[in-house]
Order: C-alpha cells, then sequence, then structure tokens
C-alpha cells in the first residue's frame, strides 16, 4: 500500500526494518546516535555548532512549534502570522493559548506571502518580535518563501519562527545565511522520509539562553533541552528511540540520494506526473501552476452527483493507494501528496488508480464542483 498524502509518507525497507531495533535510552550507544543524529540534522539545516543546537521533542510537529513560541517568545510578546490555511491557524492558535499575542496577516488562499505587507504589518506595530511563517502549507499545496520574508524580518531587527514541517529534507533553508531565524521546526515523517513519533528544533542557541526560564512549561522548554545536550548527555525524558533510529537510516539514503535538491527533483517529477494525469482525467488542479508547490496538489472535488469523497478514497484504496479522506479548503478539493519514497512510475499507476475509481463510481462530470 502507497501512501499518497503530505505525512506520514511511504517509507523505505530498510527505514521500516530500523524499528526493529530495541534501545535503552541512557546506554552509551544510544547516545551516540542520540548526538550523531542532532549533528548531522544541523548541518543539513546549515548550522553552525555553538551557534546552533538541534533538539528533538517526543510528538508531533504541534509540540515542536509550541515548544519554539514558549521558549523565544516571552510571555505576551507579539507574533505576526501569516495566514496562509489550516497549519498557520494552527500556529496561532498554539500561540494564543501559550499567553502570547498573535496578529493575523491576510493572505489569499491561492497566494504566496507577500515580504512587502510583511514589512508593513512590521512596521505598523513595534510589538510584534516575530514572524511564524508556515514554509510549505499542505491545507493549500502553496510553498511560501523564507528567504524573502526573512530578508524583511532581518532588515527591520525581527526575529522569525519557520514552521517546515514539510519542507526540510527537500526545500532549501540555510540558517547560516538567515540569523534572522530563532527556530527551524520539522518532523522526520514528511521529506526526510523517516516515520512519526518525535519533532525537531534547528535553534540559536543564544536566543533559547535570553528565553530560559519563559516556557512556562518543562516539558516545553527547549532551553532545559539544550543545556542537557550541552552537557552531551542524553535525552531527559524517554525519546522516541526506534523513530530516531530509523531517521539515521533516512538520512543515509537521503545523502545516497544526492541531498535534498535531488529529493527535491524529484518531488517535483512527481507532482508534474499528478498534475497532468488528473488534467488528462478531467479533473482540475486547485493552484495555478505559479504557485503550485511539489509537496501537495489539491484537486477540484468534481461536480458529478455521484461524487462520493469516502466512497472515492476507498475505491483508489483497494487499487494499493491511501489519499486523504476529508476536504480542507474553501471549495471542496481532495489532497493527493507527492512525496515519500515514491517516484514518477509510482504516480503514474495512481493516476490510473484514480482514473479506475472515478470510472468505478461512475463519475462522468469531472467539472469542478
Amino acid at each position: 500500500m502507497k501512501l499518497l498524502i503530505p505525512g506520514p509518507v511511504t517509507t523505505h525497507r530498510s527505514v521500516r526494518a530500523a524499528l526493529a531495533h530495541d534501545f535503552a535510552p541512557w546506554d552509551t550507544d544510544f547516545v551516540r546516535l542520540y548526538h550523531r543524529l542532532g549533528d548531522r540534522l544541523l548541518r543539513l539545516g546549515g548550522g553552525a555548532v555553538g551557534t546552533h543546537v538541534a533538539l528533538t521533542l517526543p510528538g508531533c510537529g504541534h509540540f515542536v512549534t509550541e515548544a519554539a513560541i514558549r521558549s523565544l517568545l516571552p510571555p505576551g510578546a507579539g507574533l505576526l502570522v501569516p495566514m496562509t490555511g489550516p497549519y498557520a491557524e494552527r500556529m496561532a492558535r498554539l500561540a494564543r493559548e501559550a499567553g502570547r499575542s498573535v496578529v493575523p496577516l491576510v493572505v489569499g488562499a491561492e497566494a504566496a506571502v507577500d515580504p512587502a505587507a510583511v514589512r508593513r504589518a512590521l512596521q505598523a506595530d513595534p510589538g510584534l518580535s516575530h514572524v511564524g511563517l508556515i514554509y510549505s502549507e499542505t491545507g493549500t499545496g502553496v510553498v511560501h518563501d523564507p528567504a524573502a520574508v526573512g530578508a524583511v524580518v532581518r532588515g527591520l531587527g525581527r526575529r522569525m519562527i519557520v514552521d517546515a514541517v514539510s519542507a526540510f529534507g527537500a526545500l532549501p533553508i540555510d540558517l547560516g545565511q538567515q540569523p534572522e531565524i530563532d527556530a527551524v521546526v520539522f518532523t522526520p515523517n514528511k521529506c526526510l522520509e523517516g516515520v512519526p513519533g518525535a519533532g525537531f528544533v534547528l535553534a540559536r542557541a543564544d536566543r533559547l539562553a535570553a528565553g530560559a526560564g519563559q516556557a512556562g512549561s518543562w516539558s516545553f522548554d527547549l532551553a532545559d533541552v539544550a543545556a542537557r545536550l550541552a552537557a552531551r548527555d542524553g535525552p531527559r525524558f524517554t525519546p522516541a528511540a526506534q523513530v530516531l533510529n530509523a531517521l539515521g537510516v533516512a538520512l543515509d539514503r537521503l545523502e545516497a540520494e544526492g541531498g535534498p535538491a535531488a529529493r527535491l527533483a524529484r518531488y517535483q517529477a512527481n507532482m508534474q506526473v499528478l498534475a497532468e494525469g488528473m488534467r488528462e482525467l478531467g479533473l482540475a488542479p486547485v493552484l495555478p501552476a505559479g504557485v503550485q508547490g511539489p509537496i501537495v496538489l489539491n484537486v477540484h472535488a468534481p461536480g458529478d452527483p455521484r461524487w462520493d469523497l469516502q466512497a472515492f478514497v476507498d475505491a483508489v484504496k483497494r487499487r494499493g493507494f491511501v489519499i486523504s479522506n476529508f476536504y480542507n479548503t474553501a471549495r471542496p478539493s481532495f489532497r493527493l501528496g507527492c512525496i515519500g519514497a515514491l517516484r514518477p512510475v509510482d504516480m503514474r499507476r495512481a493516476v490510473a488508480a484514480i482514473g479506475a475509481a472515478l470510472e468505478e463510481l461512475g463519475v462522468r462530470e469531472r467539472r469542478a464542483a
């Protein structure tokens, strides 16, 4: 069964095999694995030892996003959040519930974040210390530009937190070139092609130290995690040990593939096959080509009265592919992930499966609902 969703993704058998190894989290072999993994992720993100730290928490991406907000923004501090879709909405909620002040910046559902609009919003409100940016918004498929937004943030002396959950490992990020970034957060189960169960933060060590004690949560206090890391100890609490071991194998595969640029090229090819295949079936992708990212493709639900999303999902699944069974755009659309251990040949098979599912359901009118 292939997962045609933007995460968790289809993984290679070698990654899955790494989950079979049991660890004691305080054992010296695991502690070495733990630190080696952090060093590799730091290099992958362009971080510098001494300037940046790579930290991990058990859990999902929302956990590390909340931890970064709590640990890097003082209580009451202002966070500008470009409202790019559902994941921006979630970041805003996490910040509000942590007692931080959130100012939303309206962004069109089919538009990239405009750096000029970020500039105007920051200039209008000196209380906004940070911008919270979603790099790849899997609710819409739009990829935003942290380098362009970051240049504005840096020029105004503000800071930035980047949610790179569905970007890290394929889309470029270079902390060495963007000193305004306080933290990049991500998980193993997207473009890194690992499995879920842990979250990561690449953060500036000085900014964490400056915010020590302000998180309001021991579990989410990244300054405390960093202090233990500096002592070259193991994790504070029980880690997702097997998940971390599997990620080590996934990083080996990323390096063997040629790194993030090569992986991005494969994902772009996957997306092109899917987009062209949908058009050949008479279906319409939601986004115009100019803003369509390589991570997820949203496709308008057909207007045929025989269309039923769950029945369609079930029919596609019988043919070997799992797709999302919910709508998350204003106009109904189904979502196809382009990432994971999949290649264009898999996407061509997926297009055939989708076409067969539509025929099974008798969906003839395929223009957007």
